[in-house]
């Protein structure tokens, strides 16, 4: 192949790529648009409701210190104690959901409807809509009676609630707010601005989530549980 059409090829491939975003479907757009103003609703909601879901986590660590204080003190550090661990996470978080879940069941609804010509996209954006659908489905554990349960047996056996439900929250656990990487492709320059405001509310509520780390330990003293 000769230099010039070397030359001539590179620039119709460049052009071609350069187009690609033009060159996709109105449904591939429209989907990414209606998820795109759906992922932003809600981590604005759950951006708006810090203060609750702060106070959410203290009023775990108050039930537990008024009903069950030091209730697994002297417990060894073993799987079990992991285990439970997990449960402790996931009665933070389920409490904090508890204080939004309107804007959460709002999500899922749109999210599960929405499909692309990409089928890799479509099933990422719904395994997404999966977990946080679990996570607002949940219900809150009940730490004290699943921690004395586990004392019961001399720290050999943990109650099959907390078996249950680490089995359902953990593969669960995600953050709020997504934005799959196969999105790029249908984005449209007018929506820059709502992406750049959803990039920084997810750091926000990222920020939030290291905070609750503080009352994660304070949870796991109140019981006298070693993760």
């Amino acid at each position: 192949m000769t230099g010039g059409r070397v030359l001539f090829l590179a620039t119709v491939l460049a052009l071609t790529a350069g187009q690609a975003p033009a060159l996709a479907s109105p449904a591939d757009v429209a989907a990414t648009r209606t998820y795109i103003q759906a992922n932003y609703a809600l981590v604005q909601s759950a951006g708006s409701h810090l203060a609750g879901a702060r106070a959410a986590y203290r009023n775990v660590l108050s039930r537990v210190r008024a009903t069950c204080p030091d209730a697994a003190a002297n417990s060894p550090q073993n799987p079990e104690s992991t285990q439970l661990s997990y449960e402790v996470i996931g009665a933070m978080v389920t409490a904090s959901i508890d204080t939004n879940l309107p804007p959460l069941n709002a999500f899922v609804r749109t999210a599960e409807r929405t499909r692309w010509s990409s089928r890799g996209l479509t099933a990422a954006v719904h395994a997404y809509a999966s977990k946080v659908k679990t996570m607002a489905t949940l219900g809150r554990p009940d730490l004290c009676g699943d921690v004395k349960a586990w004392v019961a047996t001399g720290f050999q056996t943990l109650s099959p609630r907390t078996v249950s439900f680490d089995q359902r929250f953990v593969p669960a656990w995600v953050a709020l707010g997504e934005l799959p990487s196969g999105l790029a492709a249908f984005e449209r320059s007018d929506e820059r601005t709502i992406l750049q405001r959803t990039s920084q509310l997810e750091m926000k509520l990222s920020n939030f989530e290291a905070e609750a780390v503080e009352s994660y330990g304070e949870l796991m003293n109140a019981l006298g549980v070693l993760p």
